[in-house]
């Protein structure tokens, strides 16, 4: 295991109240079932190597994949969500810079942080909803 793994697996409740504190949206607050269920997780030392790793990835391997994609566009219909409150929405056209990268999309930003689904579930089930609705099986 390396620092990050360690460091998180000491105290995962510290880890996580400090990463939800940074993420979510001032006014929102997370069900505590799934705050406990987040600390269930991150009390096993698998989910914090996974979780680890994700992050590991994105500075690495996915950037390598990212350009040996970067000619190609995703041509399946795009749902694009995002917290209204997040960091993403204050920095990003997000739906211009998904553009670059799909040929159909559409989405817009929620009532929340960085947590979508913990913050705002009613609104992430709504978008869900009507985007999936939009597609016969």
């Amino acid at each position: 295991r390396g620092l990050p793994e360690q460091l998180i697996g000491q105290d995962p409740k510290f880890y996580l109240d400090h990463k939800f504190a940074g993420g979510c949206a001032p006014e929102s607050s997370l069900a505590p079932a799934a705050l406990a269920e987040y600390l269930r997780c991150f009390r096993n030392p698998d989910t914090i190597r996974g979780s680890c790793e994700d992050y590991r990835a994105a500075a690495s391997i996915d950037l390598e994949h990212d350009r040996a994609d970067r000619t190609r566009k995703i041509e399946t219909p795009l749902l694009v969500l995002w917290g209204e409150q997040a960091f993403v929405h204050r920095h990003y056209d997000v739906l211009g810079v998904w553009a670059d990268y799909a040929t159909t999309i559409q989405g817009h930003p929620v009532p929340s942080g960085h947590y979508l689904p913990e913050e705002a579930p009613e609104a992430v089930i709504d978008a869900l909803t009507h985007f999936f609705s939009g597609f016969v099986l």
